[in-house]
């Protein structure tokens, strides 16, 4: 299992790589590292303006590999498989209006 921190410095950030279209949430990762769908991720996340990070077990569910069209990053989007911090409703809380926004994300 890999393990990864992602720590968030700007609600902008935030926004790039968050993805609410999943059922629990979930973030996109920047890497070059290989994965499978459903490789299991230990994530460490801090978000803007907190001090301590939440640990969450994520499942690898999207996959940009290098090269991707439109020069996208290369990573990998993975989904909250538990959620006992309330991450989710964290960062919707965070990004308010911006979860309206039509820019575009890393993931869509």
């Amino acid at each position: 299992m890999s393990n990864f921190a992602l720590e968030f410095k700007n609600e902008r950030d935030l926004y790039m790589a968050y993805m609410p279209f999943l059922k629990q949430g979930g973030l996109f990762i920047k890497t070059t590292e290989q994965f499978e769908l459903g490789d299991k991720v230990n994530l460490e996340v801090t978000l803007p303006g907190q001090l301590e990070s939440v640990q969450l077990e994520t499942s690898v569910c999207w996959i940009t590999p290098h090269g991707a069209q439109n020069g996208t990053e290369p990573g990998v989007g993975v989904a909250f498989l538990n959620d006992e911090h309330n991450i989710r409703n964290q960062i919707e809380s965070n990004l308010g209006r911006m979860l309206n926004s039509k820019e575009a994300t890393y993931t869509m």
